[in-house]
């Protein structure tokens, strides 16, 4: 069966922000969708969220070649309006299926949900 990234993408302004409260009501929407796609069978081993992007180290090999010198940075590379938050891999037999799942992830009401199909290299 195909697999699709399903990758969460928040606006940079709200990374880290809102009350206990906000993030209890986000939590348990997340929740309840891996409880549903679980079930279902299109999330077999979960996913993931990230923690913030201040907490990030960017790797590069300078010199475009395996060896070359290692320089790191803290944070992400791209200076983007929204960031990578979190991300689900599913299991789903077409496209449009995953992204109806993708549809239902709590993500995707208050940012973006982006859906990737996963190279198959068996």
């Amino acid at each position: 069966m195909p697999r699709y990234a399903a990758l969460i993408y928040e606006n940079r302004a709200n990374e880290g922000t809102g009350t206990e409260e906000d993030w209890a009501k986000v939590f348990a929407e997340y929740v309840d969708f891996g409880e549903t796609a679980g079930a279902a069978g299109v999330i077999p081993g979960g996913g993931e969220a990230l923690q913030p992007t201040t907490t990030a180290t960017t790797v590069h090999v300078k010199g475009g070649a395996k060896g070359g010198e290692v320089v790191t940075t803290d944070g992400p590379f791209a200076e983007t309006k929204e960031v990578l938050g979190g991300f689900y891999l599913l299991d789903c037999k077409d496209l449009d299926e995953a992204l109806k799942w993708a549809a239902k992830i709590p993500g995707a009401w208050h940012g973006k949900v982006e859906v990737r199909p996963v190279i198959d290299f068996s």
